[in-house]
């Protein structure tokens, strides 16, 4: 449904008795479901974005439409001279591990690349290393800038300089290791990504890559034999004779190399990879992600079965809150793998397994660990999920998340955070919600699905707390913002209860969707409009509600 322009704001009725379906105030749009909302303004729809992305689409607008109108957000704050200000929180959502998927940064960097306006390009070319941390996203990145540039090929100086930093910054051993890692995605190889970029690294170790790359290893070792070589190109000659190596190894043979060079997953040949005596060597070192994306398969084999070495292992591993964060891993990730891990079988393929219990605890203490902690502000607060059929349609960052199951974990976490909080699910009406912080997320989903679906009226919260007097600080209503249906706005109903209580509540919306809508009055300061599964979502709430 196409916004519409509302009639003058002195044409529009009593606040008190307008409908949803009506604007109570000039700067109101039409949402996609009919109602009159506000619309966000296009640096908060660019967070969104970041955050949230926008495949899959929503109940009421195609992912095509969505992507588009979020890429002219990022567009005109380029426009406006503000390009610069995106590419600082392109970096800042990245590298605090603030978005859940990197496609939508990675899109967005390069749209600011591809800007012809010269400050926005320099600093998103100087970000290249610290938003694309491994091949698949120099690729992706790669192949996007290719796409904007047509029917030019995109390679202009800049571009290539900052490919070759990409490559030459990096420290020998872990270049190593990434261009065996991540051979080629998406058509694109290193070699490609050589060629076009004209490599000329002055390091000798890099320069032993670069020539292993496009020639292979035949061709370097006798470089690596020449007397007084450096410690880091006989490191990198080691490594890839290793590398080789395991491409012809019996069993027992990977086991040992695994564990004298590291290697990982992608360096072990696929008809070893049913072994559990191989993945036991890869646990011992496997990185978070690496391992958290690899349980129903490590299952599967064997490797984490009830009371094993490597189920005490993962749990360990998962229960452990810095080595989440130093590895990133957003809670959204957490929650797939959990909702994955319990299904007992692959989104893709035949590969099964039976869910260990133990790992499905770990996951859910995982989820929460990996969210900023935060200390308390001992308010109250009433913890609003929209229920509303809108709700269960689409996903979140193109995944089996929808916005519903993505609301119920947002409003756990602060269910863990605060002592005073009351559940309730909404749609038309209201349903309280027998959820306490002490249950498990699936335990918490499941009682959440079961609430009957409806048409969205986001007023209900506070209605519900005004005709049942109790005391709000603090009112958290998550939602896609696509409220319709009811008698009164949100924003009116939020200072009714206000007038009623005598309590000056606030009210925060966590969208679970990037469309450009909110319903929070951007007029009123004890307002406020968040993206759902932002990692830093804690410390946002509770900066916003005491104040700061």
């Amino acid at each position: 449904m196409a916004q519409q322009q509302p009639p003058d704001v002195e044409m529009v009725a009593d606040p008190s008795n307008t409908p949803q379906s009506q604007p109570i105030a000039a700067n109101q749009v039409q949402n996609e479901a009919g109602g009159f909302v506000w619309k966000v303004d296009d640096l908060e729809r660019f967070r969104r974005f970041l955050v949230l992305g926008s495949e899959g689409g929503t109940y009421y607008a195609t992912e095509r439409t969505l992507g588009q109108e979020n890429a002219q957000a990022l567009l005109r704050l380029i426009a406006e001279g503000r390009g610069t200000e995106a590419v600082k929180i392109i970096v800042q959502y990245s590298t605090e591990g603030r978005t859940a998927k990197q496609d939508p940064i990675i899109l967005s960097l390069a749209l600011c690349a591809r800007s012809t306006h010269l400050e926005t390009k320099r600093a998103a070319y100087a970000a290249l290393n610290q938003v694309l941390r491994i091949p698949t996203h120099l690729f992706k990145f790669v192949e996007i800038c290719e796409t904007l540039s047509k029917p030019k090929t995109g390679w202009g100086r800049a571009h290539r300089k900052a490919i070759q930093k990409w490559y030459t910054g990096k420290r020998p051993r872990g270049l190593a290791i990434a261009v065996t890692k991540y051979k080629q995605r998406n058509g694109w190889s290193h070699r490609d990504l050589f060629r076009l970029c004209h490599v000329k690294p002055t390091d000798p170790a890099i320069q032993f890559i670069v020539k292993y790359v496009i020639k292979g290893f035949d061709a370097v070792q006798p470089d690596a034999a020449v007397a007084g070589v450096g410690q880091d190109v006989t490191s990198v000659c080691t490594f890839l004779r290793g590398v080789e190596a395991a491409k012809t190894m019996t069993e027992d043979e990977l086991v040992g190399a695994i564990r004298e060079h590291g290697l990982v997953r992608e360096h072990i040949p696929t008809n070893h990879l049913n072994s559990a005596q191989i993945w036991e060597a890869l646990l011992d070192k496997m990185p978070m992600t690496a391992m958290i994306r690899n349980l129903g398969k490590m299952t599967n084999v064997g490797v984490l079965a009830p009371l094993s070495d490597g189920m005490g292992k993962v749990c360990e591993k998962l229960r452990n809150e810095q080595s989440l964060k130093d590895a990133r891993v957003h809670p959204f990730s957490i929650l797939l793998a959990l909702k994955q891990y319990q299904a007992g079988q692959g989104e893709k393929g035949k590969l099964t397994w039976t869910p260990n219990q133990a790992i499905v605890t770990a996951l859910d203490e995982a989820f929460y660990l990996a969210f900023k902690t935060v200390q308390p502000t001992n308010k109250r607060f009433l913890l609003a999920i929209d229920v509303s059929g809108s709700m269960s349609w689409g996903n979140c960052n193109g995944t089996t998340i929808t916005p519903r199951i993505a609301s119920a974990a947002m409003a756990m976490l602060t269910a863990r955070t605060e002592p005073q909080y009351h559940f309730v699910g909404f749609s038309h009406h209201l349903v309280p919600l027998n959820i306490n912080s002490t249950q498990r997320l699936d335990t918490v989903l499941r009682t959440i699905e079961q609430v009957p679906m409806g048409g969205t009226d986001c007023a209900q919260p506070m209605i519900y707390a005004k005709e049942k007097n109790l005391k709000v600080d603090v009112f958290i209503i998550y939602t896609d913002c696509e409220t319709w249906a009811g008698p009164v706005h949100p924003s009116e109903a939020l200072k009714q209860y206000r007038a009623h209580s005598g309590i000056d509540a606030k009210l925060i919306v966590c969208a679970m969707t990037s469309n450009g809508f909110t319903l929070a009055d951007p007029d009123d300061r004890g307002m406020l409009d968040m993206a759902g599964f932002d990692a830093a979502a804690p410390d946002i709430i509770r900066q916003f509600v005491e104040g700061f």
